[in-house]
């Protein structure tokens, strides 16, 4: 098998991978969220501050002011 052919079936993987992780957030109740620091795109090394699910990993919003000074005393 090439290296196009190994990187063309990766693509695949990992598009059916994004699909799947897509779905299960959207069947997410969010019923518990934390504030968190994580890469807010994949490209991207900078850290930001968001809420986040505690059970999907889904980025659901920007805390307050209060929320971040919190997240950064603990």
């Amino acid at each position: 098998m090439s290296i196009y052919q190994k990187i063309t079936n990766l693509f695949v993987k990992k598009q059916k991978i994004e699909k799947e992780i897509a779905t299960l957030q959207k069947s997410c109740k969010h019923s518990k969220k934390s504030v968190k620091q994580v890469r807010e795109r994949v490209d991207s090394s900078t850290p930001v501050i968001r809420y986040i699910c505690d059970e999907c990993l889904k980025i659901l919003g920007y805390p307050n002011q209060q929320d971040k000074d919190n997240f950064f005393k603990e």
